[in-house]
């Protein structure tokens, strides 16, 4: 089936663009509200001397009977924030009301911050690793404490994780390693060229079996170092894109304007969820 898309005029200057947001971004009259709980986790075991906060946000549609999907968003406050540019929470109540994506409880996680340290904050350590440290964090410690209050199902096609820069490299990371239980990611402009020794994944992708996943991609054409010859967010969000076109995934990539902000992507998340969460490859690869 042939799309219509309405005409746009391309802006004139790509690293000022700002996209509006649309109906699903907002709150909408007759959509009942989900509840957001807050939660402390101090005692970490896979990232000692840790704190953070994560929210669960608990659809209104939620029926213990029924089992819900999960879907974990990096850099919680930020992606919560009704206010922000992503908006989580307002997502998740449009769609589930409207039966775009199936009742959804999202997970809402703060990078670990080290009281007293030089550098109190852990995020990059945590979000740009190349190893299993936060996939084992979220399933042995944050998701046991979701799982002990609400009925979550068990099937990893049900499973989706989310985020943006760094987070987009965490979110793309635990699927990678733990395909078992995350298939449905989501990454906004990330950063793979901060990973330790580079991005590993256009390597990857050419001599590894195709890992059950699915996909979602969004870069920015005026993301950091655009231009330059190292360590070029554009560049490599590319290099990924195009690997995995290369190996056969079931995957999507979107381009827009602007620079390394969370603009864009927050205004593509309603699609994005759709997307990962259709029923089958053959309504929109």
């Amino acid at each position: 089936m042939t799309v219509e898309v309405p005409f746009l005029p391309l802006p004139h200057i790509q690293s000022s663009v700002r996209y509006l947001h649309g109906p699903d971004s907002n709150v909408q009259p007759g959509v009942p509200a989900g509840q957001t709980l807050e939660f402390e986790w101090n005692k970490s075991t896979v990232y000692p001397g840790t704190s953070r906060k994560f929210w669960v946000h608990v659809p209104a549609q939620y029926d213990p009977a029924e089992p819900a999907a999960l879907m974990v968003f990096q850099d919680g406050r930020l992606y919560l924030d009704p206010d922000g540019e992503v908006r989580g929470g307002i997502v998740l109540d449009n769609l589930i009301h409207q039966g775009h994506i199936p009742v959804t409880i999202g997970v809402f996680v703060d990078p670990g911050v080290i009281a007293g340290a030089e550098n109190p904050k852990n995020r990059n350590i945590e979000y740009d690793a190349f190893d299993d440290r936060y996939a084992t964090f979220l399933l042995t410690e944050i998701i046991p404490e979701v799982t002990n209050r609400y009925v979550i199902s068990e099937d990893p096609e049900n499973w989706g994780i989310c985020g943006g820069s760094s987070g987009g490299n965490c979110a793309f990371t635990a699927a990678w390693l733990r395909p078992d239980k995350f298939r449905r990611v989501i990454g906004f402009l990330s950063s793979f060229t901060q990973m330790p020794g580079g991005n590993p994944y256009p390597d990857l992708l050419s001599v590894t079996p195709v890992k059950p996943l699915r996909i979602f991609m969004q870069a920015g054409h005026r993301d950091l170092n655009w231009n330059k010859p190292q360590h070029n967010w554009f560049a490599n969000n590319l290099r990924v894109a195009a690997a995995l076109a290369e190996a056969g995934y079931d995957f999507r990539f979107i381009q827009g304007d602007g620079g390394h902000s969370p603009n864009h992507g927050g205004v593509l998340l309603p699609d994005a969820l759709q997307w990962i969460y259709r029923a089958n490859r053959s309504q929109g690869s």
